[in-house]
């Protein structure tokens, strides 16, 4: 019988913490241990396995200190890091197993991994990124449109800053567009979410991959068996 994974949840009370914390409930993946606020409220004693962070750059911190004291995994979906706070994760990585997922849905990896194929073929096209987002959202660029420009330099290429574009208005959930411009024609390989509850979905599988990893950094293209070589 497939054991069970400890699961805390950190950011409960944002939007994505709650559903994760709503979905986990009834997913036999976990035994949900814990769910607490960004950066204020005390963890449960007891053992955990993996923890899942939607919370603050600063609440990320907290849970990194969380999971180094309890040797538990940890799924970050915060975004808005600065580099001390990568650098804190990295070391992190050392210790446990580490995935920072700036966007969980599934078919957002398969479209970084796409990215990075077609800037490979396409060597000499031109390329934009262009993400909308609802008018509450705080970063811009979003940390999804600069994971797909890392894609693209992973193909090989460097994308300026100027060519991705961040749109802000209404409610809308989640856009992102990576278009390659040649001659004479044009391909644009698109995400959109249409549901916030296909990021819960996306982390909860990482999560549940990643709980039986060891020390070291991955990503959602990891959990999800794809390579980009």
């Amino acid at each position: 019988m497939t054991r069970t994974h400890r699961l805390l949840v950190h950011g409960s009370r944002g939007r994505m913490g709650l559903r994760i914390t709503e979905l986990a409930q009834s997913d036999a993946r976990f035994t949900l241990v814990g769910a607490v606020d960004r950066d204020t409220g005390d963890a449960p004693s007891g053992a955990v396995d993996v923890i899942i962070d939607f919370s603050s750059p600063a609440g990320t911190i907290a849970a990194a200190e969380l999971a180094s004291s309890r040797g538990a995994a940890l799924l970050v979906g915060t975004t808005g890091l600065d580099r001390p706070q990568f650098d804190r994760l990295d070391r992190l990585a050392s210790d446990v197993a580490v995935l920072m997922a700036p966007n969980t849905s599934l078919g957002v990896a398969v479209l970084r991994f796409l990215t990075t194929q077609a800037t490979r073929l396409l060597r000499d096209w031109d390329i934009d990124i262009v993400e909308s987002h609802h008018n509450r959202k705080k970063d811009a660029p979003s940390g999804t449109a600069l994971a797909l420009a890392a894609a693209v330099k992973a193909g090989g290429r460097d994308l300026a800053a100027d060519r991705i574009h961040a749109l802000r208005g209404g409610d809308i959930v989640g856009e992102h567009q990576v278009q390659f411009a040649g001659p004479g024609e044009t391909i644009r390989l698109e995400h959109v979410a249409v549901s916030r509850d296909l990021f819960a979905l996306g982390a909860l599988r990482a999560a549940a991959w990643l709980a039986e990893k060891p020390a070291g950094r991955y990503t959602m293209e990891d959990a999800l068996g794809l390579s980009a070589s």
